[in-house]
């Protein structure tokens, strides 16, 4: 995985399957660049994961302890420009979508998202913005990390049941997750 910007601004579908996992930490240490959410993002991810705590869910401890090892940093909005493409945004997606979209295209960092309306709009809209996905980003984890196949399939597995996470079939890594999870 090669990811040409300076940052990867992670969405929100990408933070709850990654702390789905349980893997948070290590999979945020393997990615090449700096990595941040939005404001928008931490705020109603961090209420996301902590309503998931009932159901003994860690994530949102990881999220909080990435923020405090600085393996994610939290970034707002800095321009009138960036606020004014989240407003237009907001038109079409999901605010998390929107504001992370927005501060990536302005300042040209990429994105990972899974939201296929979110994808198709900035391949469409910004084809110069590096649009990454989760099976993308977790591949690229267990390859680094040297991860054994038995983890690999029990982290896939909580994606898929804790994060309710399923890629399309048209995803370009489908074989690979399908193969991964046996």
């Amino acid at each position: 995985m090669q990811i040409v910007h300076s940052h990867l601004l992670l969405d929100a579908c990408c933070v709850l399957n990654f702390c789905a996992s349980g893997q948070l930490l290590g999979i945020l240490k393997s990615i090449p660049v700096r990595v941040a959410v939005t404001q928008v993002v931490r705020e109603q991810e961090l209420k996301t994961l902590q309503r998931l705590e009932g159901e003994e869910n860690d994530g949102a401890s990881q999220f909080e302890a990435a923020i405090a090892q600085s393996l994610l940093i939290t970034v707002d909005f800095e321009s009138e420009e960036e606020a004014e493409s989240f407003v237009n945004y907001a038109a079409i997606l999901h605010d998390g979508e929107s504001a992370t979209g927005a501060i990536a295209v302005h300042r040209q960092w990429a994105i990972a998202t899974d939201d296929k309306r979110a994808i198709s709009f900035f391949r469409k809209e910004t084809p110069q913005l590096q649009v990454l996905s989760t099976l993308e980003i977790v591949k690229h984890w267990s390859e680094k990390a040297g991860v054994d196949s038995q983890t690999l399939r029990d982290v896939l597995n909580l994606i898929r049941v804790k994060g309710r996470y399923m890629p399309p079939k048209s995803h370009p890594l489908q074989s690979w997750w399908e193969t991964a999870r046996q």
